[in-house]
């Protein structure tokens, strides 16, 4: 099962290492608690949009580009896993 948390942490601690920062260092930038960003690194917590704004701003990365590295990710995966997709029902015409 793909989960989006851990997906979103994998990001942010690829983003946070390749800039050569430490846990510390981003969390006192972004104002969030050395331990709550671990755990949303580690994929154990889902950060609210606000505080996903305030650790993509202490990166100095745009969260839109977070967020794609995040579907490029989840899009490999759906791949990987071949999850069914819907078909909708085909539309019947009344007239």
């Amino acid at each position: 099962m793909i989960v989006l948390r851990r997906e979103l942490g994998d990001v942010l601690r690829r983003l946070r290492q390749s800039q050569g920062r430490t846990l510390r260092d981003v969390s006192a930038a972004a104002s969030v608690s050395l331990g709550y960003l671990s755990e949303i690194e580690r994929g154990e917590k889902e950060a609210s949009s606000e505080v996903l704004a305030m650790i993509c701003d202490a990166l100095d990365v745009p969260m839109s580009e977070a967020l794609l590295l995040v579907s490029d990710r989840v899009a490999a995966l759906e791949s990987l896993v071949r999850l069914p997709v819907p078909v909708a029902a085909p539309v019947v015409s009344a007239a």
